[in-house]
C-alpha cells in the first residue's frame, strides 16, 4: 500500500507539471499558427526530440518489447524497417517539406499543403484527406488510450476503464488548453523521459542476472530461438510475405502527419542536419533497448505474461527491479510517451477538422480566434471516439497502430513524396492516390489477403494511381511548377 501510494505521487506530480504546461501556453496561443505550428519557432533539439516522442508512443514501451518478449529478435524487422524509415523520412523529406509549405501560401496542415502546392480551389484536397486524417487517427489515439489504461491497471490496481478515462483526460486537457507550443515543449521533456526509462530497465535487469554475459547465457538456453531473426515465436520460420510486412512500417513514415507537422515547424530548414542527427541517435538506441526489454524479461519475470498481457513486460520489470519513487519516475516515462503520441495525434486530427473541413466547407470566414476553439471543441469529440474503441481490454496496442500506421502511410505518404519531388504530377494525381490509398488499407485489412501488411498494396496502389491520373491530365498550370522550380532554387 505504501509502494503504490509513492508512486500515485510521483505520476500525480508529473501530471500536474504537464497540466501546468499546457495552462502557460494557452496564455501564449492566439491564431491558428500558434495552436498547430507554435508559429514555426521550434529549434533542433525540441523539433528532433518532439518528432520522435510523437513518433514512438506507448508501442515502443509496451507493444515492442511484448512482441520482443513472445518472438526475441525477429520483432527486430519492425525496428529495422522504422529506422531506415525515419532516416529517409528526416534524409529527404523534411527540409523540402518545411520550405515547400512556407513558401506555399504558409500552408499549416497537410492538406492545407496539398490544396496550395496545386493553387487548388475545389476543396476535394482540403476535405477528402482531412476525412482520412479523422478516421485514422481515432483508431491511432484510440491505441494511446488503450496503452494509457493498461498502465494505470498495471500499476494502481484500478479496473481498465476507468484507468482509460483518466488517462484520456491528462492527454485531453493540454492538448486543449496549450495546443502545439504545449504539446511540442511537454514532447520534448517526455522524449528524454522515455530515452532513459527505456535504457534503465533492461541494464537493470541484466545487472540482477549478474551481467550482459550471463543474461545472455539465459536467453540462450531458455528461449533460443530468440538469437534467430528468421524463426518466429511459434518455431517456423518467417516467410517472405512475413519479412516485407515486417520491414515495410519504414515505408509509412512518409504519410505520418502528426511527424511531418514537426518539419514544418523547425525555425529553420538549415537545423535539420543537427535534428536529423539528434534524431537517429534517439531511435536506433531507443529501439534497441526496446527489443532487449521483451528479451531479458522473457528470463527475469518468474511469472510468465500471456496475451496482451505481454505488452506489460515493461511495466512489470520496472516495479519489480526499482524502489517505489525510481519505479514512478520510469513508469511516468510510459504516461509520457502516451501523452506525446496521443496529444500530437489530438492535434493534427483537430486541426483537419477545424481547418479543412469546417472553415473550408461550413464557415470561409470564420476568424482566428473562432478556428482556434472549434478546434479545442473537436479535440474532445475526437477523444471521446477513440475512448469508445478503447474500451475494450483485448486489443493489442501494435496491432491497433499498425492498422492506422498503414492507413496514413499509404494515404498519404506516396502523395506527399511525388508533390515534393515531381513537377509533372496533378492535382486530380494526388487526389486519386490519397483516395486509393486510404480505402486499399481499409479493404485490405478486412480481407487480410495473402497475409500481406496492408500498407504494401496501399502504397504501391497509390503511386500507380498518381502516375497514371496525373499522366492523364494536362500539364500542371505555370504557375504550379514555377512554384515547384522555386523551392528546388531553395533548397
Amino acid at each position: 500500500m505504501a509502494e503504490q501510494l509513492e508512486i500515485s505521487m510521483v505520476f500525480l506530480v508529473y501530471m500536474l507539471l504537464m497540466m501546468a504546461v499546457g495552462v502557460y501556453y494557452y496564455r501564449r496561443t492566439h491564431n491558428m499558427s500558434d495552436y498547430f505550428l507554435g508559429n514555426r519557432k521550434l529549434g533542433a533539439w525540441v523539433t528532433s526530440m518532439s518528432a520522435e516522442a510523437s513518433d514512438m508512443s506507448g508501442w515502443m514501451l509496451m507493444g515492442v518489447p511484448g512482441f520482443a518478449y513472445v518472438a526475441g529478435l525477429n520483432a527486430g524487422w519492425i525496428a529495422l524497417g522504422i529506422i531506415i524509415g525515419t532516416w529517409a523520412n528526416w534524409h529527404f523529406v523534411a527540409a523540402r517539406l518545411r520550405i515547400y509549405t512556407e513558401l506555399a501560401n504558409n500552408s499549416l496542415t497537410l492538406p492545407d499543403f496539398f490544396e496550395n502546392r496545386f493553387l487548388a480551389s475545389s476543396g476535394a484536397l482540403r476535405v477528402i484527406p482531412a476525412v482520412f486524417i479523422l478516421i485514422f487517427f481515432i483508431l491511432y489515439t484510440s491505441s494511446g488510450f488503450v496503452a494509457a489504461g493498461r498502465l494505470f491497471e498495471t500499476i494502481f490496481q484500478l479496473p481498465y476503464v476507468p484507468s482509460l478515462l483518466l488517462g484520456a483526460g491528462v492527454v485531453v486537457f493540454y492538448t486543449l488548453v496549450g495546443g502545439f507550443l504545449a504539446v511540442s515543449r511537454t514532447d520534448f521533456i517526455q522524449g528524454v523521459m522515455m530515452f532513459f526509462a527505456i535504457l534503465v530497465v533492461p541494464i537493470g535487469a541484466a545487472m540482477m542476472l549478474g551481467g550482459f554475459t550471463a543474461t545472455a547465457e539465459m536467453i540462450a538456453r531458455d528461449h533460443a530461438s530468440f538469437f534467430a531473426p528468421l524463426t518466429k515465436a511459434d518455431g517456423s520460420t518467417l516467410g517472405f510475405i512475413e519479412f516485407i510486412s515486417l520491414m515495410a512500417w519504414g515505408i509509412g513514415y512518409f504519410g505520418q502527419p502528426h511527424i511531418l507537422v514537426r518539419f514544418m515547424a523547425i525555425r529553420h530548414a538549415e537545423e535539420l542536419p543537427q535534428a536529423t542527427r539528434i534524431a537517429m541517435a534517439w531511435v536506433i538506441i531507443s529501439l534497441a533497448a526496446a527489443l532487449m526489454v521483451g528479451m531479458v524479461g522473457a528470463v527475469y519475470l518468474q511469472t510468465p505474461l500471456e496475451g496482451t498481457a505481454a505488452e506489460t513486460v515493461f511495466l512489470v520489470m520496472a516495479e519489480e527491479l526499482f524502489p517505489p519513487i525510481a519505479a514512478g519516475l520510469i513508469l511516468a516515462a510510459v504516461l509520457a510517451a502516451i501523452m506525446s503520441t496521443a496529444s500530437a495525434q489530438l492535434l493534427v486530427a483537430a486541426s483537419a477538422f477545424a481547418q479543412d473541413i469546417y472553415r473550408r466547407s461550413f464557415r470561409p470566414a470564420a476568424q482566428q480566434a473562432e478556428l482556434v476553439w472549434v478546434s479545442r471543441l473537436s479535440v474532445l469529440a475526437i477523444a471521446a471516439a477513440a475512448i469508445y474503441l478503447g474500451l475494450s481490454p483485448d486489443n493489442f496496442i501494435l496491432d491497433m497502430v499498425a492498422y492506422a500506421w498503414a492507413g496514413f502511410g499509404a494515404a498519404f505518404g506516396p502523395a506527399l513524396l511525388m508533390c515534393l519531388f515531381w513537377r509533372r504530377v496533378t492535382e486530380r494525381g494526388v487526389l486519386a492516390g490519397i483516395v486509393t490509398g486510404g480505402i486499399t488499407v481499409l479493404i485490405w485489412k478486412q480481407a487480410a489477403l495473402l497475409g500481406l501488411y496492408e500498407i504494401v498494396p496501399g502504397v504501391l496502389l497509390a503511386f500507380l494511381a498518381i502516375y497514371t491520373v496525373s499522366k492523364m491530365d494536362a500539364e500542371p498550370p505555370a504557375k504550379v511548377t514555377e512554384l515547384f522550380d522555386r523551392v528546388n532554387r531553395s533548397g
